[in-house]
């Protein structure tokens, strides 16, 4: 790879081999266009690309998925691009609910939780009732928006008069309690299902309302699934495998240095790999990367508009996180744990307490991973995921430094502070939830918003970008495309909200701004299945699409790899 042969022309440069950047490639190669990602990073994913350590594998970001059960948004997807495609695992228990004084748990059928909750608090049975109700509604939505994921920028203008009324339909369930964020906000929206301090303790460390209600409602509709079997790490896998094998490339450890325009046109770019300068010429550019990078580091100032720059320095973004990954000795399951994912809060702490970053008194998230996939760790072992929210201006920017290039300065007092803080979240998991855990841990990794901030160059380490909401919308914070034309944004700042459902759509709905170009057969007949127009068997059919031969293997892990080594010889 040292010598790694580019070629000099593109028909498509993706910049970030993300879930977002590499579904857009997949779609792309599949409808027969030249496709080359580069990728800063030595493997594929973004926040999806895992790591190993000794036998263990590590997932690095996923909590749980959602929109990939059968005809969920992922799944319709990635069938178009091959039936092979890793298969996600349904969730039967989805949360725990874990405070001072009480423990609760949400499960594939809620009504266990509600009529739980009816049982504690019989005088709000009324309103516990009807929250459950509302949140049936927004499930509800959900289920339905598999047929409404295509961006209004890839539609003419009657298909966006049409759109209009599906979103509307669409967000009717969630517009009552949009306006119900922050303390006040969240008090006063729970206030109108019920009273009981004690009860509206239990969405301890929630900041909005709908953080309430939409994990209920996609309970309802079995819309929790855990990742495949060897980790979230094959779905990226998978996805570079369809685009080796249409024949286009992606080469990893490249990092972008420029976007080349001409006469306001992007027409290729340079990057260095490896120490060496290249340059290629492209028909178009997706960018499926951090957007202040692309804005202010790839491109000419005058490129871009000043008040766009501005607008997007002031977004609302998602925080970043804590995220310690422990390799254990024993089982999770011997500790207590089980497949659902535990919220640990001390509802005891006011709101500003509960979302501060500060490790003592911010709501902890807890997951085995695996005990829901056994393939992560060797036998008679497990792995523990210990999340908190985080941001990048705690405690002096985490006791770093900028140098002159622009890089944080990663010092002894960095790392002193990075064991101080998981050395509290771990102890907090000890007391509350699993006594002796640290008497089993093997080791563990613990990164930071600085660690998310060099491996995936967002801003700040935003796990997700942008949030969605009245100030984003308002300011257009999310776009497809740019100032730059054929250059397009196809990662999850194209979308407010985040994860792969939104990365994905993000990268489908780039490559169909291209098709619309380049190949209006393969572009009609992709809107129409987004759409829910057309069935799956007639996109694999249509003479737009290239054929693939599903023939993806899903490597083996360390620990499965151990195990076969252990078999006695002819086993």
């Amino acid at each position: 790879m040292v010598n790694q042969v580019f070629k000099p022309r593109y028909d498509v440069v993706i910049i970030g081999a993300g879930v977002g950047g590499l579904t857009a490639a997949a779609i792309l190669s599949k409808a027969g266009l030249s496709v080359f990602v580069l990728e800063k990073e030595p493997r594929v994913g973004g926040y999806l690309a895992g790591f190993r350590r000794r036998h263990f594998l590590f997932d690095t970001a996923i909590h749980w998925l959602n929109q990939y059960g059968k005809d969920g948004m992922l799944d319709k997807l990635f069938s178009v691009l091959g039936s092979d495609h890793p298969l996600a695992i349904p969730q039967t228990r989805i949360r725990r609910y874990k405070g001072e004084k009480f423990d609760f748990l949400l499960t594939n059928n809620p009504d266990e939780l509600r009529d739980q909750l009816i049982g504690r608090f019989p005088h709000e049975k009324k309103g516990i009732a009807r929250m459950f109700k509302q949140a049936r509604k927004i499930g509800r939505s959900f289920k339905n928006y598999n047929r409404i994921f295509r961006s209004a920028e890839t539609m003419s203008f009657f298909e966006r008069l049409r759109n209009k009324f599906r979103m509307l339909e669409f967000a009717i369930p969630f517009i009552p309690y949009i306006s119900y964020f922050g303390e006040k906000g969240l008090k006063k929206g729970l206030s109108g299902f019920f009273k009981d301090p004690a009860l509206q303790r239990l969405f301890t460390g929630e900041n909005e309302l709908l953080g309430c209600l939409i994990p209920i409602g996609w309970s309802y509709y079995g819309d929790y699934q855990s990742p495949p079997l060897g980790g979230s790490q094959v779905i990226p896998q998978w996805l570079q495998h369809v685009v080796s094998y249409y024949k286009n490339q992606v080469a990893l450890q490249c990092c972008v240095k420029k976007i080349l325009i001409k006469e306001g046109c992007c027409v290729g770019l340079t990057f260095d790999h490896r120490g060496h300068q290249h340059q290629v010429e492209s028909k178009y550019i997706i960018a499926a990367c951090d957007i202040e990078t692309l804005y202010e580091q790839m491109l000419p100032p005058e490129a871009v508009p000043e008040k766009l720059k501005k607008k997007l320095k002031q977004a609302d973004l998602y925080s970043s996180s804590i995220t310690i990954s422990l390799a254990l000795d024993c089982p999770t399951e011997q500790l207590g744990f089980n497949e659902e994912l535990i919220h640990l809060v001390d509802e005891t702490q006011c709101y500003d307490a509960q979302i501060s970053g500060d490790p003592l008194t911010t709501e902890i998230s807890i997951i085995a991973p695996s005990l829901r996939d056994k393939s992560l760790a060797p036998e008679g072992e497990g792995t523990l995921t210990l999340y908190m929210p985080a941001f990048m201006n705690y405690q002096d920017e985490w006791k770093t430094e900028m140098d002159a290039a622009g890089n944080r300065l990663r010092g002894e007092a960095y790392h002193q502070l990075k064991q101080q803080v998981a050395d509290v979240i771990i102890r907090r998991v000890e007391d509350k939830i699993a006594p002796g855990l640290r008497s089993h841990i093997l080791f563990y990794e613990v990164a930071t918003p600085v660690t998310h901030w060099r491996y995936t160059g967002n801003k700040n380490g935003t796990m997700m970008g942008a949030r969605p909401g009245r100030k984003n919308m308002q300011n257009k914070i999310s776009h497809y495309q740019t100032p730059v034309k054929n250059l397009i944004l196809g990662g999850h700042w194209a979308e407010l909200g985040g994860g792969v459902p939104i990365a994905a759509k993000a990268g489908a709905n780039a490559s169909l701004l291209i098709l619309k170009k380049e190949n209006r057969a393969a572009f009609e007949c992709l809107a129409g299945y987004m759409d829910g127009k057309i069935p799956l068997e007639s996109v694999l059919r249509n003479a737009a699409f290239k054929s693939y031969d599903n023939s993806w293997v899903r490597p083996l892990t360390p620990a499965e790899k151990l195990k076969d080594a252990k078999k006695p010889a002819g086993a």
